[in-house]
């Protein structure tokens, strides 16, 4: 939101009655505002809340291509920000709004800052987050990979498989966690064993609800499904919770075709020269395969 003339003549009329506000976001779908003022405030379908003892320091903005940053601080509550909810990884990537606000007419107010969370540490009761300018995207790497294997995911824009076709995947109550890795799920699944491996696994309630994992292993044990995960969930499950678990794609052009048949979105190139094409030599006798190889 630009500056309006309304808020420039209230900066400058040298008695100003301002606060600063924050509007969190999180990938799965929670929304929270705070402001360092000594009461809420609420625009824009928001509302700010004054009680959760939230600071920032300065906002430090660039010209050029050097990240935008800053700092957040702020006690930990049951109410907004917990460490179950940090330490389970729910706030990771969160999108951050910094604004400017007349809080005597909250219609009068400026955008200064927005990014994401970066590192958030906790120690004491309060947590200190750090806060990422738009311009640190730049600092990924971009671009596609060129190997033989799929650079899609399963279900994505980009891959356009349905796994809400029947078959594809299946909503189970967990009936018995070990080790927090290994999960027995109570239901009728008629896929053979392997069928889920590499596939996600999302909660979908209890207090691990919205995390996901990836398969490591799939079989069919006497009490039902069970499936390994690579690593544990960042928070606890029980047994009662409901999770859903999706087919998995090794990045095959073999298993695109015969198991999804999706083989016009396969995203590899599975005819490019592999290490056996570099290390080849002419032997007398042999063919030479697909990939240029001797065989």
């Amino acid at each position: 939101m630009a500056l309006t003339e309304d808020f420039l003549d209230h900066l400058q009329s040298g008695l100003t009655t301002l606060a600063r506000c924050w509007l969190l976001r999180r990938k799965d779908g929670w929304v929270r505002g705070f402001t360092d003022h000594d009461t809420d405030v609420a625009f824009g379908g928001v509302v700010y809340r004054a009680d959760t003892g939230l600071t920032a320091h300065a906002i430090m903005q660039t010209t050029g291509l050097a990240i935008d940053n800053t700092e957040a601080l702020g006690a930990l509550s049951d109410a907004s920000v917990t460490e179950a909810d940090i330490r389970a990884g729910r706030f990771d990537g969160a999108s951050v709004e910094a604004w400017l606000v007349n809080w005597a007419n909250p219609e009068e107010r400026l955008l200064q800052f927005r990014g994401t969370l970066g590192e958030i540490t906790r120690s004491g009761g309060a947590f200190r987050a750090e806060l990422l300018g738009l311009t640190e995207t730049l600092n990924r790497p971009q671009g596609r990979v060129y190997q033989s294997a799929c650079s899609a995911v399963l279900g994505d824009g980009r891959c356009g498989f349905d796994t809400e076709q029947p078959g594809f995947s299946a909503e189970l109550a967990v009936v018995a966690i070990e080790d927090d890795v290994r999960f027995t799920l109570d239901g009728a699944v008629e896929q053979p064993e392997r069928w889920f491996e590499k596939g996600r696994f999302a909660v979908l309630d209890g207090g691990a609800k919205g995390l996901v994992g990836v398969i490591k292993n799939d079989g069919i044990g006497a009490g039902g499904r069970v499936v390994e995960l690579w690593q544990a969930l960042r928070a606890p499950m029980r047994v009662g919770d409901r999770v859903r678990i999706e087919a998995g794609c090794d990045k095959r052009h073999q298993t695109c075709r015969e198991r999804f048949d999706n083989i016009v979105n396969f995203r590899g190139f599975p005819h490019i020269p592999g290490e056996d094409r570099l290390l080849s030599v002419p032997v007398q006798g042999t063919t030479v395969d697909e990939t240029g190889g001797g065989k």
